[in-house]
């Protein structure tokens, strides 16, 4: 299974007023191990970026001055990320502002139309996860790092890549659970949805039983036993109890 753990920043929070996407970080998992392979772009918005925005991200205008615009790297974004699962955290807010690019982009490149990511790709968004297993508590990304003991010390401001990195770390402690045990239930609910490991049977091998007997001197020793307790009980011994009774009790000549 291939799956892309995705990120973006912004120049505001609204796709429809113009907002644009400033930088993209991806992260290739493939089984739910990390490639080594990733995606990274800062882009030109040729536009301001909002105050707010600035003070979540701290990416200037000025820094971004010379970066390819998103047309530029379009094809190549499709090309990494079709045919994955997108993970990303708060998958709506990526997502729109993704979908308005690719559609700013094919509306000069007609081949495009129609290839956006929510067709591309199945996405799982972490946020609507982590609220099915966590509800009611903290589910944002600083939050899931300290639940999951993921280090996020170097994380003073948001950044594409970084966050992509981060969430990829909480994402597998969040789904990873245990697997291949010896259970034959299939995962539901959240873990399911996530897309968890797939749980295995444990299968015993099939060996002799190893059957020891008791020696001569062993009956002996426990007959003596049997003795000894009947007589401290007063006659109360279990074991003969339950012999004289005709009931079952482990037989130690053939044990």
């Amino acid at each position: 299974m291939r799956q892309i753990v995705l990120d973006t920043e912004t120049t505001g929070l609204e796709p429809d007023l113009g907002h644009r996407i400033i930088e993209i970080g991806c992260v290739e998992l493939v089984n739910r191990r990390p490639t080594g392979r990733t995606f990274h772009h800062y882009l030109n918005p040729e536009r301001e970026i909002d105050q707010g925005a600035l003070e979540v991200h701290g990416i200037t205008a000025e820094f971004l001055q010379g970066k390819p615009r998103f047309a530029d790297i379009a094809e190549e974004l499709l090309a990494f990320i079709s045919g994955a699962e997108l993970v990303i955290h708060n998958a709506a807010f990526d997502v729109a502002f993704l979908d308005a690019e690719l559609r700013r982009y094919a509306a000069q490149n007609p081949a495009f139309e129609g290839r956006l990511v929510s067709a591309e790709c199945r996405i799982l968004d972490t946020l609507a996860l982590a609220r099915q297993m966590h509800p009611g508590q903290k589910n944002n990304l600083d939050a899931l790092c300290k639940r999951y003991e993921i280090d996020n010390s170097h994380r003073e401001l948001h950044g594409a890549l970084l966050d992509a990195r981060i969430l990829a770390d909480v994402y597998l402690a969040m789904t990873g659970g245990q697997v291949g045990l010896a259970l034959d239930e299939v995962p539901t609910g959240p873990l399911a949805a996530a897309g968890a490991g797939q749980v295995r049977a444990l299968v015993r091998p099939a060996v002799p039983l190893v059957v020891v007997r008791a020696s001569e001197e062993e009956l002996s020793r426990h007959e003596s036993m049997l003795q000894t307790i009947a007589k401290a009980s007063k006659g109360r011994c279990l074991w003969q109890a339950l012999e004289a009774a005709g009931a079952e009790v482990p037989n130690l000549s053939s044990a």
